[in-house]
């Protein structure tokens, strides 16, 4: 007997109800703040870089779902395979088989990465670095993992533990013993290592809060000094793998770095299937895995289902047949160039940097007495408060969505899909500019709702 379900007549009959279901039964926080800054949309469906709304008005998405839509939203190519995957009815996840896929996919993932031999599958991108954690401190025997101040690794105990944020650590002590360095601060980098119990320096070589990229030179470096005290360099590429800073892993911009584990995921997924991916060299797998009665020592209920695999095959297949890094790469060098010219005509404009489509845009201290008076009233109510002046007619205004690049931040991150062209960057550019000449004006709706923000903040307090 077959029972019937019909998804699209329960959308339907209560699709309306959204944010009240998510308010009662979910995190509730959620949609008080999405309501108290006006963030409380309805789209009807998405599809490449755009969203629409019931009423048929375009949103271009300049978050990518936080760098998970690559490819944007509904590829034609990675949709076909989840159909095809699905019809091909599969004997997935017997556990005691061994499918193509996961292989497959493995040996594609390693042709971008020559230098590693192995790869372990699990669904996320904070599972992958608990994978990589746990392998380091295996292969080396050693308890502790460096990181970097405001690095972000994850939200799970152990990615926690390398989490450089305070906001996200606090209240969930104890974690594991490890260490922050400042990011490119090798001469404490040496002085941790030293103490002769580091397994492992973890680091993204670009960060997403703030969009921070390690020095020239810094990593290549660090491996150095990581690899005379027999410790290990983790890559954490989640955000930025995948042609997201154009090329197809960050770490590749500067010459000799090889890491010993990298983390993938977000992007591999296609924007479906969640998927996360550890990579690292053949020693530390054969440690870990080091006979049969290890064979199970660490794994994933749902890692390498089918599902998952084809989407990432799929998202190989787009990224290299479609020269999609290299669009990240002209693209992202079109709008950060845009954008930086922009820095002497705005005094509220303090830097713009990145590499490809990952850029972050900072604000600063005006010179102007009008203006800094006001700059004043927000930071003295809570630091970030312009970037969330900026980002709300990004949206309101412009129908752009944008992020904040992390709490108490004055910096917004574009990371649009992997896909958008020069009409996406006239249009981000030509919207920028004039929410910027608002905020210049000395007065608008930009200053009447910063003050909104700052009796929203000081309530909060």
């Amino acid at each position: 007997m077959t029972t019937e379900f019909d998804l699209g007549a329960l959308l339907a009959e209560r699709g309306a109800e959204r944010y009240e279901l998510h308010g009662r039964y979910l995190n509730h926080q959620l949609p008080r703040m999405l309501h108290t800054i006006g963030f409380d949309k309805v789209y009807e469906r998405g599809e490449g870089a755009y969203f629409w709304d019931a009423d048929g008005n375009d949103y271009l998405d300049m978050l990518a779902g936080f760098g998970v839509m690559g490819l944007g939203r509904h590829h034609p190519v990675v949709r076909k395979a989840l159909h095809d995957v699905l019809d091909a009815q599969l004997a997935d996840l017997t556990r005691f088989d061994c499918q193509p896929l996961p292989g497959l996919l493995a040996e594609k993932l390693l042709a971008h990465s020559p230098h590693l031999d192995r790869v372990f599958f699990g669904n996320s991108g904070t599972e992958a670095v608990e994978t990589a954690l746990k392998f380091a401190r295996y292969a080396t025997g050693r308890p502790r993992v460096l990181y970097c101040d405001h690095a972000f690794h994850g939200l799970t105990t152990g990615s926690l533990s390398v989490n450089g944020e305070s906001g996200f650590r606090d209240g969930f002590a104890p974690l594991l013993a490890d260490t922050a360095v400042p990011l490119g601060d090798l001469d404490a980098l040496a002085g941790e290592l030293r103490k002769g119990d580091v397994a492992a320096l973890i680091v993204e070589p670009i960060q997403g809060k703030g969009v921070h990229e390690a020095p020239p030179g810094c990593l290549r470096a660090a491996q150095e000094l990581l690899h005379r005290h027999k410790a290990l360099l983790i890559a954490d590429e989640v955000q930025t793998g995948l042609g997201r800073t154009g090329d197809f892993y960050a770490y590749q911009h500067e010459d000799g770095v090889e890491p010993d584990l990298v983390c993938v995921a977000k992007a591999l997924s296609g924007g479906y299937v969640p998927v996360g991916a550890t990579l690292g060299k053949d020693w530390i797998f054969k440690k870990v895995y080091s006979s049969m009665d290890r064979v199970l020592v660490h794994s994933a209920s749902f890692g390498s289902n089918a599902q998952a695999m084809a989407a990432g095959l799929a998202v190989l297949s787009v990224l290299e047949n479609e020269q999609i890094v290299a669009n990240a790469r002209a693209t992202g060098d079109l709008l950060r160039s845009r954008l930086a010219a922009l820095v002497d005509k705005y005094e509220l404009l303090a830097d713009v940097r990145g590499r490809g489509l990952m850029i972050g845009i900072e604000f600063g201290k005006p010179r102007s007495l009008k203006l800094r008076s006001r700059w004043a009233m927000l930071q003295a109510a809570r630091k970030g408060l312009f970037a969330q002046m900026v980002v709300v007619p990004l949206l309101q205004r412009h129908r752009i969505l944008t992020q904040v690049s992390g709490d108490h931040l004055e910096v917004i991150k574009l990371i649009p899909p992997l896909t958008v062209g020069e009409r996406e960057v006239d249009r981000f550019v030509d919207a920028f500019t004039a929410v910027m000449d608002d905020a210049h004006s000395g007065g608008g709706l930009m200053w009447d709702f910063g003050r909104t923000l700052v009796k929203q903040a000081v309530a909060n307090r």
